[in-house]
């Protein structure tokens, strides 16, 4: 099962490069999003058993977020298809810009989107540290390419910054692999293979100075990718510049799988009982992102890159979440669940309002909701959704973070995350509802045609799981969230 997830949206990407004809290569990208799809549903229903110490293996947090992935996956997909009929492969001049651009071959979008899927889920099924990092470092390396669709020169900049920042968190990283291999090579303990079950079965014996470095290394490294502030400043250029498609799939997916390594690494940790002191080391981290994101998500000019702080933002809440351990755990990994919906579903609707404006500017769109009611109604209710407000999911989430933080203890932790929250919550009101209000201008007007289905369709969908998670989260979910916050429990 493992192998048919990874290999078959590796095969169809490698076939995408080959085919010259647009349609048969969409339809492979939505063909091979539903067979992925399958087999993640499959997985569910019976979860692949994996022989002790095998380097790949499906337990709870890994299903939970490849499950994301896949469904976010889908959901880009099937947009994409009406996104590369608007986006001519030939030239033609960009009325917010003005200058004449190429789109990059769509064979290269297609294939690099499908490696992107490949890679994705390899993180969540690698158990092996080693090859974990392999697997997160190759989701840059297929998405870097995505990023530079438009080939213009601000997304060749924000390219090698993805690729530069990226690539040396990646190296500190590599680092901490290195330490974690010394620290599970002590005296009288042999050499422990760098494979999950067996380092959290050893951890008791483990060297703890070198566990210490290490841990720190993996945050610093897996946090530069995750979006942790000060690490963070690829993820604005990068999730600005990108094709809106790939930016929700940047935002809703890739940032999980470096969250995900940043659990292993915590796992390891709370097994050697240093679990208090990682835990506290992501509290402070998570906290200084909110601040950080918030602070520039005030006064915004760019609705994208206001969405790129906000998953800054988002990514310090799962931090502050799993820092806390307990209850707050179950709700950090809800709420990954409920950010990546909310901010995929935001994207897209960005993407539409990009398309009819052609402008990304907050001063120079208005009246979204009359120019573009579906879009303007989604745009509305995913700032709705990704600020918190009841009854979407994300508002459960926090509630269950900050609840946690005072039964905990930690009040002056709960206190500052309201304040910080409620910041970025006026921060993107002054700037969304002033972009739905108002007159669009006479060229949307006379412009404004009919919202396709394929534009409107997955972003619908994804803000209709937000708001069903926020009323009832299913017994299947909630039993795999309860079964990975168990496996990720920081506290010794």
């Amino acid at each position: 099962m493992i192998a048919f997830l990874v290999l078959v949206p590796a095969l169809c990407g490698a076939l995408a490069f080959a085919l010259r004809a647009h349609r048969p290569r969409r339809v492979l990208l939505v063909s091979t999003a539903l067979a992925h799809a399958a087999g993640t549903v499959a997985a569910w229903v019976r979860t692949p058993v994996a022989a002790p110490g095998a380097w790949l293996a499906l337990d709870a947090p890994g299903l939970l977020f490849l499950s994301v992935t896949s469904a976010l996956f889908l959901a880009a997909s099937v947009y994409a298809i009406g996104y590369l009929e608007r986006e001519n492969p030939g030239a033609r001049e960009d009325l917010e810009e003005g200058f004449l651009f190429r789109n990059a071959p769509e064979a290269v979008f297609t294939g690099c989107l499908l490696l992107f899927l490949s890679f994705m889920t390899l993180v969540a099924a690698s158990h092996h540290f080693g090859l974990l990092w392999v697997a997160i470092e190759a989701t840059t390396l297929a998405s870097a390419p995505l990023i530079y669709f438009h080939r213009h020169h601000r997304s060749l900049e924000a390219t090698w910054k993805y690729l530069l920042i990226c690539s040396v968190g990646i190296a500190l990283a590599l680092l901490g692999n290195y330490f974690l291999a010394v620290a599970a090579s002590a005296p009288g303990l042999g050499r422990v293979p760098l494979v999950l079950e067996d380092l959290v079965g050893a951890a008791s014996f483990l060297h703890r100075p070198w566990l210490r470095a290490a841990f720190l290394l993996l945050v610093v490294g897996y946090g530069t990718k995750m979006g942790l502030a000060p690490m963070h400043t690829w993820l604005p250029d990068a999730h600005s510049e990108a094709p809106s498609v790939v930016s929700a799939l940047l935002s809703g997916a890739l940032l999980n799988c470096a969250f995900l390594g940043l659990l292993r690494a915590l796992q390891v940790l709370g097994a050697a009982g240093l679990g208090a002191w990682g835990g506290g080391t992501l509290v402070l981290l998570g906290l200084v992102s909110m601040a950080v994101a918030g602070v520039f998500i005030l006064g915004q000019r760019d609705y994208k890159r206001m969405l790129a702080y906000s998953s800054v933002e988002h990514m310090g809440i799962l931090a502050v979440g799993v820092g806390l351990g307990g209850a707050a755990t179950f709700g950090a990994l809800l709420h990954a669940v409920n950010h990546s919906l909310a901010k995929a579903a935001l994207f897209l609707a960005a993407g539409n309002i990009l398309a009819a404006y052609r402008s990304k500017s907050t001063r120079e769109v208005r009246g979204v909701v009359r120019a573009l009611p579906i879009t303007g109604a989604l745009w509305i209710a995913g700032f709705l959704a990704i600020t918190g407000s009841p009854p979407f999911g994300p508002f459960l989430s926090e509630l269950v973070i900050v609840k946690a933080s005072f039964d905990l203890g930690r009040g002056g932790v709960g206190a500052l995350f309201l304040a910080l929250l409620a910041l970025a919550f006026v921060g993107m009101a002054t700037s969304v509802l002033r972009m739905a209000q108002g007159e669009p201008s006479e060229r949307v007007q006379r412009d404004r045609g009919r919202e396709l289905w394929l534009a409107v369709g997955p972003p619908i969908a994804l803000s209709l799981c937000v708001l069903a998670l926020g009323i009832h989260v299913p017994r299947p979910l909630d039993t795999l969230l309860h079964g990975a916050a168990r496996a990720l429990e920081v506290r010794p």
